[in-house]
């Protein structure tokens, strides 16, 4: 046990604080699980993204895929179509894929060893830990984005949490804060004060366990800790998009499982500099404009973690009948958007079509 009071005390208060003042109705909680599908499920699909945009998804995710069995079972696409939208679609790839693994190595059952689940696509140190804390009772310490800012702040930790030895250093004093019982309100006390309290904007300071002793309280420095990411010029990128279309259906290619929207359906890209007739007759397309489709619809950006991409589509009407099914290319109706596994960009664009 530290010989710190600041760290003997830090567990207790949050666990107590958890308690009274935490989240206890999130979709996703309850007893220990028989297996740990629901609670991976979440965690998964909590990296980089708010709890309010997951919960929809989670609940239609786990209606069509109640196990990790039907999961597994079911095709690519299908688990595709139920992430569109919710982004860094390589989760999905990567949670269909562990899926597989358990059956395959594990009898379907999740595994409780911390060496098993971290072998598993998509899963790091900290959702391990927050799975095995969770669903199997395990003292394992975590650290997201929540947690690194409610240590950098509480204890002073000075620094850019994505440095190497920042990060070291806070990962060595989540080790130490770890209490010896309750395991699962302390961990889910970490990550409730980060998001309903000691947020990045406006902390709450004044409901804060901590409020007495946290360092960027006592010091007014709220807005230096943690460091903020070293700034850097945002890149931008631009593409141009093919709106291929033929009696109510547009035509889509699968994208490589590598890179941005990998494995989704999406529309044919080419230089912007290029003609968008000539780029659809390399597709062996004939395609023309007509008097009332208009070719060109506005271009607009979308925002990635590491660069902007500016896209202008261009609708064009294919003058032939699609031909049969070929690799890698499907023609989709406007009607049936909804299960569809596209990137928000592309939906965006098709169902402004739709209108």
């Amino acid at each position: 046990m530290p010989s710190d009071p600041k760290l003997r005390s830090f567990a207790p208060r949050l666990i107590a604080w958890q308690k009274q003042h935490g989240r206890h109705a999130l979709p996703w909680q309850g007893g220990i699980q028989a297996d740990a599908y629901p609670v991976w499920l979440s965690e998964i699909m909590l990296q980089q993204t708010q709890v309010e945009t997951v919960i929809p998804y989670f609940q239609r995710f786990l209606a069509s895929f109640p196990d990790l069995a039907t999961l597994a079972a079911a095709h690519e696409d299908v688990v595709l179509g139920h992430w569109s939208g919710l982004g860094y679609y390589s989760r999905a790839r990567n949670l269909h894929a562990a899926a597989r693994r358990v059956v395959a190595e594990h009898g379907g059952q999740f595994p409780r060893d911390i060496d098993a689940i971290l072998a598993l696509p998509g899963i790091g140190r900290s959702t391990a830990a927050a799975i095995a804390a969770f669903a199997f009772n395990e003292r394992r310490a975590i650290l997201d984005g929540n947690v690194k800012r409610v240590l950098a702040r509480v204890f002073g930790i000075e620094g850019w949490p994505g440095e190497k030895m920042v990060e070291n250093r806070l990962w060595a004093l989540a080790e130490t804060l770890l209490p010896d019982a309750d395991i699962r309100a302390y961990t889910q006390g970490l990550m409730d004060l980060g998001a309903t309290v000691c947020t990045r904007g406006k902390p709450r300071c004044e409901r804060c366990p901590y409020a007495d002793d946290c360092i960027a309280n006592i010091q007014c420095r709220q807005r230096e800790l943690p460091a903020a990411r070293p700034k850097k010029v945002m890149p931008e990128k631009s593409t141009a998009m093919l709106v291929l279309l033929n009696a109510g259906e547009v035509l889509l290619e699968k994208r490589p499982n590598s890179g941005i929207w990998g494995g989704l359906w999406s529309l044919p890209e080419f230089p912007e500099q290029d003609d968008p007739q000539a780029a659809a007759s390399r597709l062996g397309y004939q395609a023309v404009r007509v008097d009332e489709m208009p070719g060109e619809l506005p271009g607009f950006k979308h925002s990635f973690t590491h660069f902007r991409l500016y896209i202008q589509p261009w609708r064009l009407q294919v003058s032939r009948s699609p031909t049969a099914a070929e690799p890698g290319r499907i023609w989709l109706s406007l009607d049936d958007l909804d299960g569809a596994a596209l990137p928000t960009p592309v939906r965006r664009i098709l169902e402004a079509l739709s209108q």
